[in-house]
């Protein structure tokens, strides 16, 4: 026998829980880094603006303005840290892959607090949000080996713990 799904359960009728205020806080930053990276658009406008964004309100602004401050002041490294694991020179990245996989790594070396694959599957989101087709799963695959190198223990652990 065949049993129907009523008009009020149909899947794509299920609402999606609310995002957190940390997971605003990563979009406005990733579109803070875009405007960065490819409007060249300065720290201070970006922070400037972002606060009439619509939904920032629900967003963590600390995390945010830590976040985006740090991403920038820390470039160099972020880059340098991602450049090993990548195919290609960074440069030549979607603008919006560089700077997710900018964050991811950010948020990797510095808050130790956030376990790697919230880090990751939150990079996984923004990326199916922003990004092209398939370039969540290149994101996946870059931070997965950047978190071998950054968070080592973290990472044996839970191998240790799937056998």
């Amino acid at each position: 026998m065949t049993t129907f799904l009523s008009d009020s359960e149909h899947p794509q009728d299920v609402k999606a829980p609310p995002k957190s205020a940390r997971r605003r806080a990563r979009e406005f930053v990733l579109q803070g880094l875009y405007q960065w990276r490819v409007g060249g658009a300065d720290e201070a406008s970006i922070e400037a603006y972002a606060p009439e964004m619509e939904g920032f309100a629900k967003a963590d602004r600390e995390f945010f303005v830590g976040t985006l401050r740090g991403v920038i002041s820390q470039q160099e490294k972020l880059i340098e840290q991602v450049s090993t694991h990548i195919d290609r020179p960074f440069n030549e990245l979607s603008p919006v892959e560089a700077c997710i996989l900018m964050l991811g790594s950010f948020e990797m070396l510095n808050h130790a607090e956030t376990p790697y694959r919230v880090i990751i599957n939150e990079a996984i989101e923004l990326t199916k949000a922003f990004g092209g087709t398939d370039g969540h799963k290149y994101v996946n695959g870059v931070l997965d080996k950047v978190a071998a190198i950054l968070r080592p223990d973290e990472v044996a652990a839970r191998k240790q713990a799937k056998k």
